[in-house]
């Protein structure tokens, strides 16, 4: 990615990394932290090419020399990427990584290295590089890239300049994809459950993901009725499509977003709604429920994507939150 493509979506961040280069006042580590889908990795490796660079112009990468172009190519040997090994980065991993690093840079003074998903380094592992930050070599510059930082160690943490990465605005989103043709009642859905372009691209372009939403808003619609039409509809619609753990928690996000909507008409904000195709469906039913049942009922579908990633059964957890809703 080139600095010109990362500059809508993390203006803050690419100046003052930019200015850190410029001032010759870089960290020897850094923490990227933010949301899924805000360019951290894409700007750590735009970062590093910056520093690498033969022919740096005003701290962006000339894109031309062998640094920037083995880059792009990913394999620069003096730029380390490492990843999680299955579910989590390893002790071996990082002891790996430290003496890869006891030797000398191979193309230029300069060592880096990105720690993808720090959050996930087991106990061990974190143990292991919080030595290595304790005693940083020269010229050597430390990423880790988190979407959860509360999950990293303080003691990395203190060691660390945090660069917090912000979500690309959904009005900005949904602008980019309308412009892409997505449908509007598409575009602004998927804006709203992710901040990441191309998987919003992709959410949009879905057939599963279509079905998906049918599926939930015909439950919201069956739900209003009879909470035993809908624990049928369950039966016959849901538990087939929303098979896995991850397809049962989007369900959840897309019955949420209703309630949101129904909340946004009562509060005369017609222009965020999510739904936008069902707003006319929706005005009696926004009129006829609390605000402070609305708020329950957001309230209890968080509660139920709490004790699905605790591993509730999904056909239980689903079947309690119908008749929750009901009151």
């Amino acid at each position: 990615m080139l600095f010109e493509e990362i500059q809508p979506f993390q203006p803050v961040v690419l100046q003052m990394l930019k200015n850190s280069i410029l001032k010759d006042r870089v960290a020897h580590a850094y923490l990227f932290e933010g949301e899924k889908g805000t360019r951290k990795k894409e700007m750590s490796i735009l970062f590093a090419k910056a520093l690498l660079c033969l022919n740096r112009v005003d701290g962006k990468p000339c894109e031309d020399c062998s640094n920037c172009k083995r880059i792009n190519h990913g394999n620069h040997p003096d730029l380390h990427l490492v990843e999680p090994d299955g579910l989590s980065i390893k002790k071996d991993q990082i002891k790996s990584l430290q003496e890869e690093f006891s030797k000398t840079g191979v193309e230029s003074k300069k060592k880096i290295y990105i720690i993808v998903h720090g959050d996930k380094m087991t106990a061990n592992a974190a143990n292991s590089l919080l030595k290595f930050l304790e005693e940083p070599l020269a010229d050597t510059t430390a990423i880790l890239i988190t979407e959860n930082i509360h999950r990293i160690l303080p003691t990395i943490l203190s060691r660390c300049q945090t660069v917090s990465f912000k979500p690309l605005p959904k009005e900005q989103l949904t602008k980019q994809l309308l412009e892409e043709g997505i449908p509007p009642h598409f575009a602004t859905l998927a804006a709203n459950l992710t901040n990441h372009y191309e998987e919003a691209v992709e959410i949009c372009q879905n057939e599963w993901f279509a079905q998906a939403r049918i599926i939930v808003l015909k439950l919201y619609e069956v739900l209003q009725k009879s909470p035993f039409q809908a624990m049928v509809k369950i039966q016959e619609d849901f538990v087939q499509h929303f098979k896995e753990k991850d397809q049962v928690d989007r369900a959840l996000d897309l019955l949420l977003l209703i309630y949101k909507d129904l909340l946004h008409i009562q509060l005369g904000k017609e222009e965020q709604l999510v739904y936008p195709d069902q707003k006319e469906n929706w005005k009696s039913n926004a009129l006829q429920v609390s605000t402070n049942r609305l708020s329950t009922n957001m309230t209890v579908i968080l509660e139920a994507k709490r004790k699905l990633n605790a591993n509730m059964n999904s056909q239980l957890l689903v079947e309690q939150l119908m008749l929750k809703l009901q009151g």
